[in-house]
């Protein structure tokens, strides 16, 4: 007898049938966003070289650049950002942010990644300067589509080849590569 069974689980009952579906539902969205994240990063949502001096200013031009990319406005993603430090840092350490957030009026996930000129404190949880950053901007009613795209997001960069690689070139182009191949390679 199968550990489903055991648990008086029946390939005909209710539970089985919500298991069976949830767990299709599940694969099926995770295969989506495996697909959709590389979609998401195209050459125009890289920076290559921000030049900014503070976590402030970081957002507020990342705020201004996702404005342009998802057709929001630039005060009410600064505001989803800002909002979002307040709970607590998106500084995850090792020189990396992922400032993210959920607005109303988005039609899907957007995702927009700088590496900085020069690191710039952060607050973040090492205490140690950043200097990528990948924003995450979701629709309101994305629910575990957007966690799903942060771990995604945060499984990448914790990978320390493809940060070097990052942060080794200055190139629009090369970023674009290094992070859309990573997230074909790295797919989970």
């Amino acid at each position: 007898m199968n550990s489903a069974g055991a648990k008086g689980i029946t390939s005909k009952s209710p539970t089985y049938e919500r298991e069976v579906t949830s767990h299709i539902t599940s694969g099926l969205l995770l295969g989506i966003l495996n697909m959709e994240m590389t979609s998401l990063i195209d050459p125009g949502s890289v920076v290559a070289n921000l030049r900014v001096t503070s976590k402030k200013q970081a957002l507020q031009e990342l705020a201004k650049r996702a404005a342009e990319l998802t057709a929001q406005p630039e005060r009410a993603i600064f505001d989803v950002l800002i909002e979002r430090e307040r709970l607590g840092t998106t500084g995850v350490g090792n020189g990396i942010a992922i400032p993210h957030g959920k607005l109303p009026g988005l039609d899907r996930l957007y995702v927009l990644f700088a590496r900085l000129e020069t690191p710039i404190e952060f607050d973040a949880i090492d205490e140690r300067p950043i200097d990528l950053i990948c924003v995450l901007l979701a629709p309101e009613t994305a629910g575990a589509d957007h966690l799903k795209a942060l771990a995604r997001v945060s499984r990448l960069l914790q990978n320390r080849a493809i940060c070097e690689k990052l942060r080794d070139t200055d190139s629009v182009e090369a970023i674009h590569a290094v992070l859309t191949e990573s997230m074909t390679s790295h797919a989970a």
